[in-house]
């Protein structure tokens, strides 16, 4: 439309960047996208280079821009997502000193049992430490090693001519606005899985000296805060000429993707849910007040949304889980995983509940509702009967059933029954998925329009937020409702009974797999 603004918009994620135009007015008008490599460590790293970051992301704009000549012109701010938990340690020029380390990283669970480990305890945690935590923050670093705190003192000790040498330790949106900016800072909700800012008067975030103290963190290696919905400064110069742009463009602070991801589902009112299913994937809400809960490794942390904290949940693998069956099931000759058309159809043609065939989908452990970095995934019950697409909706379920976990849990959290549920991410593109969701969670799901591109409608509604051309009231009308899922009552006693299976099968096997886990030398 003549005269129309628009943002241009960036979401680091595992896969790859994705570069996008979004206008003011919320529509996607265009996007691309950029594999990068990921590196899994035989010692639990995983690790992605920050510059192949940045060759994608110029690859991904320049190819955007090539068929849209006014865009230049038009695009009025840029905003920045990305993965969550993902530590990148800079030097005063800002280059990258080691890999990024990312969120599915758990090297660093040695040196969080080592801080927090003592007696007594409660949880696996020290009290004194615990209490101090809970206190400042709101929650306590996981055990699993996979939050940036976690990353850090990683660094700290087993690289420790690294952690001298760096400047600001960033999370990998922040990264991107220094690359962008040349201003090393991070918005209140970035810095959250760091685990050493108080969060008590969510107006008034910063780093405390008593966990800095504590956890033995150099304040100055650490970036100053804005809110998410500030402008950080102008795209220098550098940056301009890399992605073809004109300098000057104002760049927003940002927020990662689970934020984003929020923003984009249209779910910005007080506890109104959204799920998000990806290669991760998570079900949480905004909300007025700061709580905790050990039992579930759930907790409050500041949100995009000035005054507003948002409930901190994760489910590790879930869209990653039919990436490695597409891999599995492919054939042996074949340069391509199963196609997700060709995987949807194959889950529509078995009966629900797949046969009674279950599938845990713990590829990598599991953050909620339960903490645990043994936890693998498996078929249960296969028998002579079993085709293969059976196998395949087993995993669509498997996702769901976990997803039904973290359900009860967010509820439990909440202190009330949650109803219709926003649906964002790539695997809500799969009107199966939608409808496995529905039944097996007995709630109304709501997939939004463009769903896999959430995190970029969101971070662009974050900057025209900031642009003060959009209220926080108007998001949800910006975010049109492609498809609507309702549960189906025949499928309800199914599903009932296979869930509680699913909870049997976690107690039943989480022994095994702690076990193996020590082990695990024996089978390399």
């Amino acid at each position: 439309m003549p005269g129309e603004r628009w943002i241009l918009t960036m979401d680091l994620g595992t896969t790859g960047p994705k570069v996008g135009l979004v206008s003011t007015q919320g529509e996607l008008l265009a996007w691309e996208k950029e594999p990068t490599r990921l590196s899994l460590l035989s010692d639990g790293g995983a690790e992605q280079d920050p510059h192949e970051w940045w060759e994608a992301i110029r690859r991904a704009t320049h190819r955007l821009l090539e068929g849209i000549p006014e865009a230049r012109e038009r695009i009025v701010a840029i905003g920045c997502t990305g993965m969550w938990s993902t530590l990148v340690p800079v030097d005063r020029e800002g280059a990258p000193l080691t890999p990024a380390i990312l969120w599915m990283d758990a090297r660093g669970a040695p040196e969080v049992e080592e801080m927090f480990g003592g007696f007594p305890s409660v949880a696996g945690y020290r009290l004194d430490r615990l209490i101090l935590w809970i206190r400042l923050t709101g929650g306590v670093p996981g055990h699993s090693g996979k939050d940036s705190f976690a990353h850090l003192l990683y660094l700290r000790r087993r690289r420790p001519e690294v952690y001298r040498e760096t400047w600001k330790f960033l999370e990998a949106k922040d990264y991107l606005n220094l690359r962008l900016t040349g201003c090393a800072a991070a918005s209140y909700d970035s810095v959250a899985l760091f685990w050493l800012t108080d969060n008590r008067d969510i107006l008034r975030i910063d780093y405390h000296p008593a966990l800095l103290r504590t956890a033995g963190v150099d304040r100055e290696k650490l970036p100053d805060l804005r809110k998410a919905v500030e402008i950080l400064g102008p795209l220098r110069p550098e940056a301009a000429r890399d992605l073809d742009l004109r300098p000057g463009i104002p760049v927003i602070v940002g927020t990662p993707d689970v934020q984003a991801g929020a923003v984009g589902s249209g779910a910005v009112a007080d506890e109104a849910p959204h799920l998000y299913l990806g290669t991760s994937s998570w079900l949480t809400c905004h909300v007025p007040f700061r709580r905790v809960d050990l039992l579930r490794n759930m907790t409050t942390l500041p949100s995009a949304i000035p005054g507003r904290y948002f409930i901190a949940n994760e489910q590790e693998t879930a869209g990653a889980c039919l990436q490695v069956l597409g891999r599995l099931l492919q054939d042996p000759t074949a340069t391509a995983p199963l196609p997700e058309p060709l995987l949807d159809a194959l889950a529509a043609q078995a009966p629900p509940g797949s046969g009674g065939l279950l599938f845990t989908p713990w590829l990598y452990g599991e953050r909620t509702p339960v903490e645990d970095s043994a936890l693998r995934g498996g078929f249960f019950n296969l028998s002579l009967e079993t085709q293969r697409e059976h196998l395949v909706r087993a995993v669509f379920e498997g996702v769901a059933y976990n997803t039904r976990w973290l359900l009860e849990a967010v509820e439990a959290f909440l202190r009330h029954r949650v109803e219709d549920i926003r649906f964002i991410g790539g695997g809500a593109r799969s009107a199966v998925w939608g409808q496995i969701m529905a039944d097996v969670l007995n709630r109304t799901i709501h997939t939004v329009q463009e769903p896999q591109l959430a995190a970029l409608r969101g971070v662009a509604l974050l900057a025209t937020v900031a642009l003060g051309e959009l209220t926080w009231a108007e998001i949800p009308e910006r975010v049109p409702i492609a498809a609507t899922f309702r549960p189906d009552p025949a499928h309800r006693a199914r599903y009932d009974a296979l869930f509680r299976e699913f909870l049997a099968l976690y107690r039943a096997t989480r022994g095994i797999y702690r076990r193996l886990h020590r082990r695990r030398s024996l089978f390399v």
